[in-house]
C-alpha cells in the first residue's frame, strides 16, 4: 500500500500550455494602451503645432499678427 505513495520532491511540468483567452485579450489590451499612449504623445504635440501654424497663417493673410488681435481684445475689455 505504501509503495503507492510518492515520497519524494514533486516534479515539475515543463509542457508549455497556450494562454487562455483570458490572458490573450489581456495582452492584446496591454499592447494596445501602449500603443496609444505612444501614439497621443507623438500626435498631440504635432496636432498642437499644427494649430498654431494654421491661426499663423490665416492671420497672415488677413493681413495682422497675433500680437494686434491681443491688443484689440485688451481694447475692447478696458472699454467695457
Amino acid at each position: 500500500m505504501t509503495t503507492d505513495l510518492h515520497q519524494g520532491p514533486l516534479e515539475a511540468s515543463f509542457a508549455k500550455t497556450k494562454p487562455s483567452g483570458r490572458e490573450r485579450r489581456r495582452a492584446r489590451r496591454r499592447r494596445r494602451v501602449w500603443f496609444e499612449e505612444i501614439l497621443a504623445w507623438v500626435l498631440v504635440p504635432a496636432i498642437l503645432v499644427g494649430c498654431y501654424w494654421m491661426v499663423e497663417l490665416t492671420l497672415n493673410a488677413l493681413g495682422t499678427s497675433t500680437g494686434a488681435v491681443v491688443n484689440g481684445l485688451s481694447t475692447i475689455r478696458s472699454a467695457l
